[in-house]
Formats: structure tokens, C-alpha cells, sequence
């Protein structure tokens, strides 16, 4: 498997695409920028259909702030007041998200060019984040690995420290299934009977209510568009949805089912190993320069804002540990 040179950074680093996969089937193009998914295309009985969003070009990777496709890190989602503690001492964080820190800061992990090798029908990327990165402690070196099986995109990820530090990726594709101009008609099926409640800055409060008689219930399928205006607090803090769902029997040691999506023919299938989910519809897309809506995100990760409620799966990380996660999204058209 050879890559094709996609740009280069102002600093004269070159960023390569990898294909995966093939166009009867499903087809994905990997970029080293953020590890991130530039494309993914679903075969169906017209000819392949691009699902995901992202840019035409590195330039618009590099302006990009929505994390098109990316691996978010060294924490994907929020940390309240970008501090926590960890061993009796208060870490300090870049914030980037009014007082809080997101997808890791200012300076996150889809800003980094990872490295990357090629590895039987996958690519495999690696990043080493430096002690005191965006102010986490400890020395990290982070790999996902990439992979297409007919239908199947599995995302594998990786991560060691030399000190106790604090761990989450995730992955921020953004998927529109049937190419319309928002994904209110998509229809999504989550395996969750609870969330991690969120206050007006979207930090979890620590309290994680059951989903059942509030329009995040998804245990059964429902258009995004059917409830996202009901008058509910969490859905007019998050203007919408953009809420951790709180996976049944998960963490597991092999990929749960997590959530199902279908538009326009093409259905999706997330299944992972991470105790959660966080659904995004989009809210926050024109503050990006993009449509509302435009397309949506499931997220599979640990908690947000983990760090600071002892209650939730703990995300610390300490030498001589691995920290393995899996994910695997699968498409196909009827």
C-alpha cells in the first residue's frame, strides 16, 4: 500500500493520504494531519456515496476547527475549568472553550502530523505528545490504527506514559448518510438507558438520569429532527444535542453495539469497547464556517470531564500500563 502526497505544512512537512478498502464496498482515505478520516465512501447500487464531511485541501484542514475526521486528544470532549487533580496535585490545563478545555486544548492532537506505516490492510499512525503538552503531565505516545474489511472501518488506538497523566481518544468523524442538507431526517438508535447530565457550560454535573420520558431516549430509532426543539434544559443548553450516552454493559474487552444510523439507504452500525457515546447533531457548525446541522457525530470515548467525578470509568493512565480501546463503524447500502 503506497500514500499519495496530499500537502504541506508551512514548515515543510509533507502529509501523505492513505485508500483503504475498495469502491465495490467501502472505501476510506486517512490523512497523517490529526490521524483523521478525510473521506468515506459507501458503495451503493448509483455509484460510491461520500458520507463523511471534510476539506478539499490541507489548507482547509489546517483552518479547520470543527475537528473534521480527526483523533482528538490527549482528552477528547470537555474538561470543566481545564484543571482537575490527579495524585494530591491540581493540573493545569489550556482552555479553549470559553473556561473549560476541549478535545485536549488549544494545540490538540488533530493539530499534530502523526507518523505513519503502513501495516497489512491498515495504516497504523503514532504521536508522541511531550510532557507538559497543553499542560497534561507525563511523556505520551498515542497510536490508532486504521483498517477497512468490506463494510467494516475498525479504528484501534493505543496509548503508554512515562508518568501518571490522564488518557481519552476519540475519533470526530462527522457523517451525513444520504447527502441532504442536515441530518434532521437521519434516523439514530443509541443502547443507552442513561447520560451524563450537563450545565450551562455542557460540564457534566455528575448525575447520570435515565433517558426514559426525555427526548434522549434513543433505545429505540427516532429522527434527529423529531424532538431536537422540545423545550427540555439539556436540549437548549447544548442547542440541541451534544450529550455523553451512557453505554449498556460497556466497558468490554470486544465492540458492544452502540448506535445505529440510516438515511437515504446507507445504514451505520457503531459498535466499541468505550463505556460511552457522545451524540452531536451539529449545533455548533456555523461557528466553524459550516451549514447547522450539516451532518452528525458519535463519538464512542469515556466520560466527559472525567477527570473530576470519581464516580465515572477513570481515564488515568500510569507507566507501565497500555491503555486499548476499539471502535468499529459499519456501513452498508440496501
Amino acid at each position: 500500500m503506497q500514500p499519495n502526497a496530499f500537502g504541506t505544512m508551512a514548515d515543510g512537512t509533507h502529509v501523505d493520504a492513505w485508500t483503504l478498502g475498495e469502491r465495490d464496498a467501502l472505501q476510506v482515505v486517512v490523512l497523517g494531519y490529526g490521524a483523521r478520516v478525510h473521506a468515506i465512501d459507501v458503495a451503493t447500487h448509483s455509484g460510491p456515496r461520500r458520507v463523511t464531511l471534510g476539506c478539499h485541501d490541507l489548507a482547509g484542514y489546517v483552518a479547520d476547527t470543527a475537528h473534521l475526521g480527526a483523533v482528538v486528544g490527549r482528552v477528547a470532549n470537555r474538561i470543566g475549568g481545564g484543571r482537575f487533580v490527579l495524585d494530591g496535585h491540581t493540573v493545569r490545563l489550556s482552555v479553549n472553550n470559553g473556561p473549560n478545555t476541549l478535545h485536549g486544548g488549544e494545540i490538540g492532537f488533530d493539530r499534530a502530523v502523526w507518523q505513519a506505516e503502513a501495516d497489512g490492510h491498515g495504516v497504523l499512525f503514532r504521536h508522541v505528545s511531550p510532557d507538559g503538552d497543553q499542560g497534561f503531565p507525563g511523556r505520551l505516545t498515542a497510536t490508532v490504527r486504521y483498517e477497512v474489511d468490506g463494510d467494516a472501518l475498525t479504528l484501534d488506538y493505543t496509548a503508554t506514559s512515562d508518568a501518571p497523566t490522564v488518557v481519552g481518544l476519540s475519533n470526530h468523524a462527522y457523517f451525513n448518510l444520504d447527502g441532504s442538507a442536515d441530518i434532521l431526517g437521519h434516523g439514530v438508535q443509541i443502547a443507552a438507558e442513561r447520560f451524563t447530565e450537563v450545565d450551562e457550560s455542557l460540564i457534566p454535573t455528575g448525575d447520570l438520569p435515565p433517558v426514559a420520558g426525555t427526548p434522549l431516549d434513543f433505545r429505540t430509532p427516532h429522527l434527529v429532527g423529531a424532538r431536537i426543539g422540545a423545550d427540555h434544559p439539556q436540549l437548549r443548553r447544548a442547542r440541541g444535542y451534544d450529550h455523553n450516552f451512557v453505554l449498556a454493559d460497556a466497558p468490554r474487552d470486544v465492540p458492544a453495539f452502540a448506535a445505529r444510523v440510516e438515511a437515504g439507504g446507507v445504514s451505520m452500525e457503531v459498535h466499541t469497547t468505550e463505556p460511552g457515546v457522545q451524540f452531536y447533531s451539529g449545533n455548533f457548525l456555523p461557528d466553524a464556517g459550516l451549514p447547522l446541522r450539516a451532518a452528525l457525530c458519535l463519538e464512542t470515548q469515556h466520560f466527559p470531564d472525567a477527570p473530576n467525578h470519581a464516580a465515572f470509568p477513570s481515564i488515568i493512565l500510569r507507566p507501565g500500563e497500555t491503555r486499548t480501546s476499539r471502535t468499529v463503524y459499519r456501513l452498508t447500502a440496501s
